[in-house]
């Protein structure tokens, strides 16, 4: 009830504090006209009526050099050169986006009993047709000189954690803030941020539900293998034209520490390829990504969600919990120490048809073991966009995963099939339907997982400002 009030005290906040903002800022304004009383009736009319229809077009931009919220942040990458508004003066605003499913899922196992203090640890918990709690993020961005904005997210609520809680906090410069000429020319192509952030590794998680914000995802639940994380470190951009470079140097793990300095050590990553427009119909986006750490003391690659995962209980125990076992669907290598990833990403959209695809390929281990061991992923999203401004949508994703985990001798691994729907009933409202049908293959007879599966329906609606 507690994480209920503050979610509704949280979002009657954010339009108190967004409302006089948007209507104080009018960047489109027309100049009053000249011609006597009838022509500036005339033009008062006109700007009323654009005033009145602006939400069809989304909410005012305000911060330089950003993602929008809603619709018009589909299948965009990194940030631009673009600035996408001038700069007048300083800048605080605030974003938000929440997302709650209705879920109807199936699961079932052919594990063998494997019994606990009299309790079967492989028995499935008994799942059916209910609503998830819903999930919510809060973005604040400060526009603190030209080209410099400061973001900070939070998570109002989330599957892992029912309390408040900071997800990244970090700075991006676009602008050299040194009147010095060779650098002013130099972040003409470069951006660099700095901070607590979401690693840039592969172009996946650009396409993913991140806790609240799922509208940028065309599907209700993520990758079976999620590559996402976020640690400190800073990254560099060179975007010359069509094309994108970018290194990184980070921490290594989820959160900064000095303790045991021996069993920890930087990771290094990076990102090269191609996004040209080349025609109105025509996108074509290629690129590749790697990610490597040879010492962590808990590197989080792909167990880095803390939000959790879409299919709540999914292939878990009587024993389990919401928030203990947030990660249900998902597959984690279990590289805890070491980390070598490789990752590439094609894109192609023409007019309203949209190709996705994931070829990843990781390898790594934990302390205890002596080799390392290697894990593969394919995905490919179709996706057809229509009716006018690409405001529905059908999607069809498979995604597959295969490799060695620990302790079990064969590979195992995930088929997924998902089918997927949307509306966007205006560009910050976004609803979705989904048929998700995942197998699992390779687990031995005593693996909760053997001869695991699970399908049905989600319903998800999104609000994203």
């Amino acid at each position: 009830m507690t994480r209920n009030f503050g979610f509704i005290t949280a979002f009657a906040a954010l339009l108190a504090i967004g409302t006089p903002a948007a209507a104080q800022q009018d960047p489109g304004a027309a100049p009053a006209p000249a011609g006597g009383a009838a022509a500036t009736d005339t033009a008062a009319k006109d700007e009323q009526e654009r005033k009145a229809s602006a939400w069809k077009e989304g909410r005012p931009q305000t911060i330089q050099y950003i993602r929008f919220m809603d619709q018009r942040g589909l299948n965009q990458f990194e940030t631009s050169k673009d600035p996408g508004v001038e700069f007048s003066a300083f800048k605080l605003d605030f974003n938000a986006a929440f997302t709650a499913q209705v879920q109807d899922l199936k699961h079932e196992n052919t594990a063998l009993p494997s019994m606990t203090n009299g309790v079967n640890t492989n028995q499935l918990q008994d799942i059916g047709f209910g609503f998830n709690n819903s999930t919510a993020n809060l973005y604040l961005n400060a526009q603190i000189a030209p080209g410099i904005r400061v973001a900070l997210t939070s998570y109002l609520s989330s599957r892992h954690h029912n309390e408040t809680w900071v997800k990244d906090g970090y700075i991006q410069i676009d602008q050299s803030p040194i009147d010095f000429a060779p650098l002013k020319m130099i972040f003409e192509i470069a951006t660099v941020k700095v901070g607590h952030m979401e690693i840039n590794y592969g172009d996946a998680h650009f396409r993913r539900s991140d806790n609240g914000q799922a509208i940028y995802n065309p599907f209700v639940g993520n990758y079976i293998m999620d590559a996402f994380t976020t640690e400190v470190g800073g990254e560099v951009y060179l975007k010359p034209g069509p094309f994108i470079a970018m290194a990184s140097i980070t921490g290594g793990e989820i959160r900064g520490t000095v303790l045991t300095p021996g069993q920890r050590g930087p990771a290094f990553i990076g990102k090269a390829g191609i996004d040209r427009q080349f025609t109105d119909d025509l996108r074509i986006r290629l690129t590749g990504s790697m990610y490597k750490t040879d010492k962590a003391l808990s590197s989080t690659l792909y167990g880095g969600d803390r939000a959790g995962s879409r299919y709540y209980w999914v292939m878990e125990n009587t024993a389990a919990t919401e928030n203990g076992n947030a990660t249900s669907g998902y597959i984690n290598p279990g590289f805890k120490n070491k980390v070598t990833a490789l990752q590439m990403n094609p894109f192609v959209k023409f007019r309203g048809a949209e190709l996705f695809g994931v070829f990843e390929r990781a390898k790594g281990k934990a302390a205890a073991e002596a080799v390392e061991r290697e894990f593969n992923q394919y995905a490919v999203d179709a996706v057809y966009r229509f009716l006018p401004k690409e405001a529905a949508y059908v999607g069809l994703r498979f995604n597959r995963v295969e490799g060695n985990l620990a302790g079990i001798v064969n590979q195992v691994g995930a088929d997924r099939w998902q089918v997927s729907g949307g509306w966007f009933v205006i560009p910050g409202v976004l609803a979705k339907v989904e048929y998700v049908n995942q197998k699992y293959f390779g687990y031995p007879p005593a693996n909760i997982k053997n001869g695991g599966k699970f399908n049905g329906m989600m319903l998800e609606g999104v609000i994203g400002f």
